[in-house]
């Protein structure tokens, strides 16, 4: 477990703003640190470095705009220098943050994205944070920065977001299907209690999600079915919360939606993960 906020040496940071070092001689620093379930990171904020949010341990949703990203710790989440946005824990999380300097540019153009953590950028991560706390020498922490610079660039995106919208009438309905996912309301329930036409909410979903209603629903239903999948629970279990007719129907609409079933999903995006799944399927 990672202490509250760790003091590393010269590469890694511990005050409050280790996003706004501009030091291209320090191309990645870090930070370590711990939060409880429901605690908010910080508020909507920038910094000019670029950040790479993990949670070793956890799960964390992140906000930039109107969109909404989850992150479990199977996955991270990179965020470009000066975009505002904000974190929130949906469990304990132990997390570890990196941060690129701007001085960097070969990292990623997509803007923000969730992004599938390889085994070997974990422990990328995890060696850096532990030669830092160690002290080692600047240069070792310097090659080690470049490989992680590399992998960084590598690492597969996740269709783990979801725009909830900006106009008042949408995102009344958008809140309240966020905090309740398995809300089972019709659109016409939503748009009576929202204070909204039907087809105006229809119309402003199209509009500001680029997905119907059905289709937004479905899409948070998979994304917090991913959340669940973190927490343990089975495909049958997952399906009851979140309203669909059978366990079979929630795992077609999830390959569908993410190319793999639910169980083999969180490690979907590490070949040697797959690997060693698959090897332990042939024994």
């Amino acid at each position: 477990m990672l202490p509250n906020d760790i003091a590393f040496p010269t590469i890694f940071v511990d005050d409050e703003s280790p996003g706004a070092i501009l030091d291209p001689a320090r191309p990645v620093t870090a930070r370590a640190k711990r939060w409880k379930a429901g605690e908010v990171g910080r508020e909507p904020h920038s910094h000019p470095r670029g950040q790479l949010l993990w949670a070793e341990e956890g799960m964390m949703r992140v906000r930039s705009g109107d969109t909404h990203w989850l992150v479990p710790a199977s996955h991270c989440v990179w965020i470009p220098g000066e975009v505002v946005h904000a974190v929130s824990m949906e469990t304990d999380v132990s997390a570890c943050f990196i941060y690129i300097d701007p001085s960097v540019t070969r990292v990623r153009d997509n803007g923000t994205e969730v992004l599938h953590m390889t085994a070997l950028m974990r422990h990328l991560i995890l060696r850096f944070r532990a030669l830092g706390e160690a002290g080692q020498d600047q240069e070792r922490l310097l090659r080690l920065a470049e490989v992680i610079i590399d992998e960084l660039a590598m690492l597969p995106a996740a269709p783990l977001s979801l725009v909830a919208g900006s106009d008042p009438r949408l995102t009344r309905v958008t809140a309240r299907l966020l905090q309740r996912p398995d809300d089972r309301a019709g659109l016409e329930e939503l748009a009576r209690a929202s204070g909204v036409g039907l087809r105006t909410l229809e119309r402003l979903f199209r509009r500001e999600t680029g997905f119907s209603f059905s289709e937004w629903r479905n899409r948070l239903r998979l994304i917090e079915a991913v959340h669940d999948l973190g927490q343990g629970r089975s495909s049958t279990e997952i399906a009851g919360r979140l309203g669909y007719r059978s366990a079979s129907a929630f795992v077609a609409a999830f390959r569908r939606h993410f190319g793999v079933p639910p169980q083999s999903y969180l490690r979907a995006g590490d070949p040697g993960a797959e690997a060693a799944a698959d090897d332990r399927s042939r024994r």
